[in-house]
């Protein structure tokens, strides 16, 4: 690598060369004419000269070496810090063990490096949880070739922050559902009040316009008790087939021929659910469908499809209708939330919390036709 010297070390250069020359002409001058006192001079300013020349040669190339050898990656602050800024345990995994790489990490195991014992978690690369000290944390790596990095990540913090997170949006619905549901009914009872009175011909309207609003609120409790009082699932095999045999003739009673259902699911497939949740979520899921596909310009159909992608139980749910218009699709999973007339919002949003209590999740997938899509983890095999 070639160095392009400054416009002041050229000028340096050549004054000192300058000066050299001068100096040694006139130290032969002062030999000459035996001019010694000068000639001592002489010398001492020639040696200065060269004695300063090798110094600065020897600092430039010196600077220049530091240059060259520097490394970007020492340049900011040391790696240590850094790992010790981040909040959550991270630890580098080998065969002989585990070491701790951050702050939170040796306080989470009390050491200063390696853990001792290492958990048997750390070491197993199929394992996902960690349990230490009374809490849950998940595992997430990053394998290399002899060694792999594992970050911790608390799982109860994030589920008490989901729980906040979800009280708070229930309480904001319930808040706002009943002052909806409460206030007509307190007008009317005081233009019932008013009427009676007046001997009011209007008050038996007015009565049973009262009435429907208390049954619509009672209504709305109900599904508010069902949603709060929704048990943990308990898995066992489930026919598949059987459960959408069930189910396909329930649809047939409901909706009377009006909306047409068509099923396809392997035969003899067997899924690991609980059966009873199961039934209701999918059950939720046909009757949104069905009755959607009655507002379509088409012949109504429903099409349930049920599959396995790997170890994935896959339920998708199509219909005919109208689909979903977009400023819809970021609140029909809301509780409560409806643009039915005689909706309870609750369909949907309970076989939500079905699927992701069996550690699933249902999205609305954005093609043309609108499809529900369920799917959950599935162990039972095909």
């Amino acid at each position: 690598m070639g160095f392009e010297a400054s416009p002041r070390r050229v000028l340096a250069a050549a004054l000192s060369g300058i000066a050299l020359t001068a100096s040694g002409a006139l130290l032969v001058l002062a030999w000459q004419r035996g001019m010694f006192a000068t000639l001592l001079g002489l010398t001492l300013c020639v040696a200065w000269l060269v004695l300063g020349g090798c110094w600065a040669a020897s600092r430039n190339l010196s600077v220049r070496r530091r240059s060259e050898e520097r490394d970007p990656a020492t340049d900011g602050p040391p790696l240590a810090a850094l790992l010790d800024q981040i909040p959550l345990p991270l630890l580098r995994v080998t065969g002989g063990g585990a070491h701790a790489l951050n702050r939170a990490s040796r306080t989470l195991f009390a050491t200063d490096d390696r853990l001792s014992p290492t958990p048997p978690a750390l070491n197993d690369p199929r394992e996902t949880r960690l349990r230490h000290e009374g809490r849950s944390w998940r595992i997430e790596r990053v394998a290399g070739s002899d060694q792999s990095l594992v970050l911790l990540v608390d799982i109860e913090a994030e589920r008490r922050a989901a729980e906040v997170h979800a009280d708070n949006e229930m309480i904001d619905i319930l808040g706002h559902e009943l002052l909806n549901g409460l206030s007509p009914i307190v007008s009317l009872a005081d233009s019932a009040q008013v009427a009676a009175e007046r001997g009011d011909a209007r008050l038996p309207g007015i009565l049973a316009t009262l009435t429907r609003r208390i049954e619509g609120l009672e209504r709305f409790t109900r599904a508010y008790r069902m949603l709060a009082r929704l048990p943990d699932p308990v898995p066992t095999p489930v026919a598949m087939d059987e459960l959408v045999g069930d189910l396909s003739r329930l649809f047939d009673q409901r909706f009377e021929g009006r909306v047409q259902l068509s099923t396809i699911v392997p035969q003899g497939m067997t899924g690991r659910c609980d059966r009873d949740q199961m039934t209701q979520a999918i059950w939720a899921l046909l009757h949104n469908a069905a009755e959607a596909a009655l507002t379509g310009a088409v012949t109504p159909l429903v099409t349930l499809t049920v599959e396995r992608e790997e170890d994935r139980l896959i339920l998708s749910v199509a219909d005919t209708g109208s689909g979903v218009p977009a400023p819809e699709r970021a609140r029909i999973f809301r509780p409560f939330h409806t643009t039915k007339p005689e909706g309870s919002g609750v369909g949907l949003t309970l076989a939500r919390r079905i699927a992701r209590a069996h550690g699933g999740d249902i999205a609305l997938l954005p093609i043309a036709v609108t499809t529900f899509r369920m799917a959950m983890p599935d162990g039972a095999g095909r």
